[in-house]
């Protein structure tokens, strides 16, 4: 059965910035705590924006 408990707590704090800064950077505003009137294409950007990041991080890390 699936879990939404995060494995390293301490992560959270620093997820949550990674997610307002992506979402600033796609023009989404974000509040603390509950965001459920966002659209689904607003919400979609941000996590998009959120992968695009990881994914070039991972990529410069291998060079």
């Amino acid at each position: 059965m699936a879990s939404n408990k995060s494995l390293v707590p301490e992560a959270k704090e620093a997820l949550s910035r990674f997610k307002m800064e992506a979402a600033s950077e796609v023009g989404v505003n974000l509040k603390q705590g509950y965001n459920g009137d966002l659209t689904s294409k607003q919400a979609g950007s941000v996590g998009g924006q959120m992968v695009k990041k990881m994914i070039k991080a991972y990529e410069d890390g291998m060079k």
